[in-house]
């Protein structure tokens, strides 16, 4: 599992997926949660602006998992 800082208390999910070098375009995040290839804490998830905090895991279909880290 891949770990993702961030540097602040949440980030919305599309801004994740561009961070974690999923998608390259917030428009590519949208594609990807309509077909409903993302998944977080194992449940599946289709909005955009999702805050997602650290230790939130974030799976990507093709792509692995992702947890979300704060930075130290």
């Amino acid at each position: 599992m891949n770990k993702v800082v961030i540097h602040t208390e949440y980030i919305k999910l599309d801004q994740f997926l561009k961070l974690a070098n999923c998608v390259s375009t917030g428009g590519m995040a949208k594609a990807l949660l309509q077909e409903g290839a993302i998944s977080v804490n194992s449940e599946p998830e289709d909005r955009r602006g999702r805050k997602l905090y650290p230790g939130d895991i974030v799976t990507v279909e093709g792509e692995g998992s992702f947890e979300v880290a704060a930075a130290e």
